[in-house]
């Protein structure tokens, strides 16, 4: 038996647990993130000085930036590692609630630790307690239970034990894994107990890969023999299953094209030619066309959200669907064949049935979309040109520029606003983790925190993270993180002076863009045209990084090439013109249900009710 406190207890079996997969192993718990304050200051701050040697620490600034970055650690890895974060009571535990949902709703493992307040209640209210008079034992820790997967309060030290065990369980589990939480009264974080050591011995949570079931995989390969139209809808369970290189040979001898959503993208590099681009709203018309005459979606690893389906316009009537998912829940959905199964043997399992059997899906001779990619490739083309490298560039032109200089190595994040539509429509994606858009959650304020998380999980490659000004100025401080752990990550700040993605959807829908510009108020309440004298750059300076400003394209081909090269933290900062007055990015292929007021005296808000009554009646049910 070895006698420590809770929190001591606790740091030592993080530091003793592992995953295995396919022969490799990985350390679950890389580091712990923490801000201290009352509640965990005492405890767990206490324990990470005692076990400096096994735990490493990293220090962040906000709490809810602390789980973006150990969130972006995760998907680097994998989800086969993750960090801890550990909070105070009150105001830092419910700051960890955004980024609970974002991980949770992206099936990213990671571990929450907030402090709570005295499970003996020695006074009764403490400092930062929220009191409900039905139930004493509610604390504001409690916000989080919707938004983990495994939640649970260590009111005793010896429930440390199971609770921990079925923590590490969710977290290493591939359909369960998400924001698990941890709620630590800070009196028994500090309490002794006798330990069995047996609790602190090194466990290995080894990663499942499951096979499909006959019966399943029979009904799957019967449906694509059936078929003549077939499309692969790629998710991120490809990516993190490791099947890129299942998917390419399914692709190939099946010859069927492969469509992404924003977290499967990269799942085939841009240039191989089974690949036709994103899908949905923000997807390529290659892509789109491909799924509105499709006869049959072989779903991977996707959970098909709206943005995929167009809102259920996209695919057409009568069209199948085989749904390859790791989850029952998400290879249901659609009324699909469901063929539950890890992505890599699943595919590897279709493949080898299909093998030898006259499967040609799209004949070679018709190869429809490779024309249709080809064009599509033009208007990226054309989007990205900048034929006066002295004018201010568009925000397609940063993404051309920035296509000229990065390698497969090149990381880029970004998660709001405009860019994800951009990005998923005309980024060239030459590696499968060089494409991280979080688009779940689609968190404003998630890139600059994700990239730190992911330049600790992959030192020595370049990190990008894209950034409009909205979202700058929602989550800027942990630039000092960066500086502090001297992380060169390249922040790139597109300022445009206000919320455009939002504004151009108000435009759509009759809100007539109204407070989404950032503009001067006038004494009698109405906006001003002149923008506000913000100057971003400034704030990045004053945090800590080298800051880059380039005025134009000539400038930011410059920045970005010095900002690539730079051992230190490096912000490249560009004002970006507007699309009205130079060719901006293809619009929206499809649609995307955004309900418009059913009644309204504004004419603005009349005619978008008229087209949204005329896209809404293309919706289907896939049963």
């Amino acid at each position: 038996m070895t006698r420590l406190t809770v929190a001591q207890a606790l740091v030592r079996f993080l530091a003793a647990q592992y995953t295995e997969r396919d022969g490799a192993r990985h350390r679950l718990i890389g580091a712990t993130w923490g801000i201290f304050g009352h509640g965990n200051v005492a405890g767990i701050g206490q324990a990470l000085v005692e076990y400096a040697d096994e735990m490493p620490y990293h220090q962040g600034r906000n709490e809810q930036a602390m789980v973006h970055a150990a969130v972006g650690y995760a998907r680097q890895s994998n989800r086969l590692s993750t960090h801890a974060v550990t909070t105070s009571i009150g105001p830092g535990a419910t700051n960890l609630v955004t980024g609970a949902a974002l991980a949770t709703i992206n099936h990213l493992p990671v571990l929450l630790l907030p402090g709570d307040t005295f499970a003996t209640r020695p006074a009764d209210p403490v400092l930062q307690q929220l009191e409900v008079p039905y139930a004493g034992e509610v604390s504001v820790n409690d916000c989080l239970r919707p938004v983990s997967r495994y939640f649970d309060r260590i009111s005793r030290p010896e429930a440390l034990i199971p609770a921990a065990l079925a923590a590490m369980r969710v977290l290493t589990d591939p359909v369960e894994t998400g924001a698990v939480t941890l709620a630590l009264p800070q009196d028994v974080q500090a309490q002794a107990y006798d330990w069995p050591e047996e609790f602190f011995r090194e466990r290995v949570w080894r990663v499942r890969r499951p096979r499909p079931d006959t019966a399943e995989l029979d009904a799957a390969v019967r449906a694509v023999r059936a078929a003549t139209r077939p499309l692969v809808v790629a998710g991120g369970g490809v990516k993190y299953s490791g099947a890129e290189a299942a998917l390419r040979t399914l692709a190939e001898r099946a010859r069927i094209p492969v469509a992404s959503t924003q977290a499967g993208k990269g799942a085939l590099p841009y240039d191989h030619p089974c690949d036709v681009g994103g899908i949905g709203h923000t997807g390529t018309a290659t892509a789109d066309a491909l799924a509105a005459t499709c006869d049959l979606v072989i779903g991977v690893g996707t959970r098909y959200t709206d943005f995929t389906t167009a809102s259920g316009t996209l695919f057409p009537e009568g069209v199948r669907f085989v749904n390859l998912n790791i989850a029952g829940f998400d290879a249901h959905k659609l009324g699909a064949l469901p063929l539950v199964a890890d992505a890599r043997e699943g595919l590897t399992a279709l493949t080898e049935a299909l093998d030898g059997n006259g499967v040609d899906g799209y004949r070679t001779d018709n190869l429809s979309w490779v024309f249709s990619k080809e064009q599509w490739q033009e208007r990226t083309d054309a989007a990205y040109a900048a034929p006066d490298e002295d004018a201010r560039p568009t925000q397609p032109q940063v993404l051309g520029v920035l296509d000229t200089l990065v390698g497969a190595d090149d990381i880029l994040i970004n998660a709001a606003g405009s860019l994800p539509g951009d990005l998923h429509k005309l980024w060239r994606t030459r590696s499968s983790d060089q494409y991280h858009v979080e688009y779940g959650y689609s968190c404003m304020g998630y890139e600059i925190p994700a990239a730190i998380g992911v330049a600790l999980a992959a030192p020595g490659r370049p990190v990008w993270a894209l950034v409009g000004d909205g979202t700058y100025l929602m989550n800027p401080t942990e630039i000092v993180t960066a500086v502090q752990e001297g992380l060169p990550i390249k922040v790139v700040i597109l300022q445009n002076h206000g919320y455009a993605s939002i504004g151009g959807l108000s435009e759509s829908v009759g809100g007539e863009g109204y407070g989404t510009a950032y503009r001067h108020r006038a004494p009698d309440g109405t906006f001003t045209g002149a923008p506000l004298p913000v100057d971003l750059a400034a704030n990045a300076a004053s945090l800590g990084m080298r800051v880059l400003t380039a005025r134009t394209v000539r400038d930011l081909r410059e920045a970005l090439a010095d900002a690539r090269s730079s051992t230190v933290p490096t912000c490249v900062y560009a004002e970006t013109e507007t699309a009205d007055t130079v060719s901006g990015a293809p619009p929206a292929q499809a649609w995307w249900d955004v309900p418009v007021a059913e009644t309204a005296t504004r004419s603005s808000a009349v005619k978008a009710r008229e087209e949204y009554d005329r896209h809404v009646t293309a919706r289907r049910r896939h049963l």
